[in-house]
């Protein structure tokens, strides 16, 4: 990855490859545990989904990871005593389009994934502005991509009790 990625909290950094992308998802993965949630933000091609293999990866997780736009939720068990991985792509729900309010949060809410929270770190793509509320802890990780293919990553946590 390009620059200082000592600390990967709370800051920006330029991801050059689609393997840098991964890798700093593997890098959150292993730093987080269940009930966290971990919201993707970024425009249709800039990442998420590699960023989620990577999570995948840092987690020991099961299973390939694709994008999970067509059935909204995936589920990947954990390989070992750590915790699953819920995928979600929360595109279809219309939040891609920008969409917010009852009708979205309602759809949200039909997914259950307060309840996986409770054994499962839950990534969701597309669910800035709505999902927040399902955790104490979430990591938000915008994704840009530029001219150039080169993606900046800005991660921010946030804890509430």
């Amino acid at each position: 990855m390009g620059g200082d990625t000592s600390d990967i909290w709370d800051g920006e950094l330029e991801l050059p490859t689609v393997g840098d992308t991964e890798r700093l998802g593997e890098r959150l993965g292993a730093e987080l545990r269940a009930g966290d949630l971990v919201l993707l933000a970024g425009p249709l091609g800039a990442g998420k989904t590699a960023l989620v293999r990577g999570l995948a990866r840092g987690l020991g997780v099961i299973g390939q990871v694709a994008s999970p736009t067509f059935v909204l939720a995936r589920e990947h068990p954990p390989s070992g005593d750590g915790p699953a991985l819920v995928h979600v792509d929360a595109y279809r729900l219309g939040l891609g389009d920008g969409r917010t309010g009852s009708d979205v949060t309602a759809e949200l809410d039909d997914l259950d994934l307060d309840t996986d929270l409770d054994g499962a770190v839950v990534a969701i793509e597309w669910g800035t502005g709505v999902a927040e509320r399902l955790a104490e802890r979430a990591v938000q990780v915008t994704l840009e991509r530029r001219d150039d293919d080169v993606r900046i990553a800005t991660v921010r946590r946030r804890v509430t009790a």
